[in-house]
């Protein structure tokens, strides 16, 4: 019994380990994905530049050029402390946030 509970443990972790790897990770493939799709590739070329394309991109880093969206908690976050370094308060505050949450984070904005 203690053996089988020590390995549902050792699972219930492991398992815990992979899905918070998988968030980064599921990011780097929809990118890939994505760029597969608007480049019109179909078939073996797709998977070619799908698997190179998964190699060369780091996970946590947007490609040049790309707006880093962020999730929305961490774009809450951002925004209110880009909001607060401005200075902003009131209406101005209010617009700010709401564009700023629109472009998912500070750094997408215009």
């Amino acid at each position: 019994m203690h053996k089988l509970l020590s390995a549902a443990i050792v699972a219930t972790l492991s398992l815990s380990a992979a899905v918070a790897l998988a968030g980064p990770q599921q990011e780097k493939m929809k990118h890939c994905q994505k760029e597969a799709t608007d480049k019109g590739l179909k078939g073996p070329e797709r998977q070619k530049f799908v698997n190179e394309c998964l190699k060369n991109k780091p996970a946590d880093a947007p490609a040049a050029g790309d707006k880093k969206d962020l999730p929305p908690r961490e774009a809450m976050s951002a925004c209110a402390k880009s909001a607060k370094e401005k200075g902003l308060k009131g209406p101005d505050h209010k617009k700010y946030m709401s564009e700023c949450l629109k472009a998912k984070g500070p750094a997408n904005l215009k």
